[in-house]
């Protein structure tokens, strides 16, 4: 089965120049986070359901940032792959 592809760019950013190093000088892939409208509208879901499936189902995992609420791209490629019916 052929993974969903989201972003043509890939879910990770490159780290900035050695400007900024990180603690183990070593670069740290940091997931590309999408937020709900976002998200909502590449599973073609409403808002809404995914603040249910966030307190009622749990199906797909997310990310708080303070208040925030947001989704790796990753992770929505991943549902709609593990939901993905064969044809009947």
């Amino acid at each position: 089965m052929a993974k969903a592809q989201l972003y043509s760019t890939g879910t990770e950013f490159e780290q900035p120049a050695a400007a900024t190093r990180s603690i183990t000088q070593e670069t740290v892939p940091v997931a590309r986070l999408i937020n709900q409208e976002i998200a909502a509208g590449l599973l073609g879901v409403s808002p809404k359901w995914l603040e249910r499936d966030r307190w009622a189902e749990r199906r797909i995992p997310y990310v708080k940032i303070g208040r925030l609420v947001r989704y790796r791209a990753s992770d929505i490629a991943a549902y709609i792959d593990a939901n993905t019916q064969g044809a009947a």
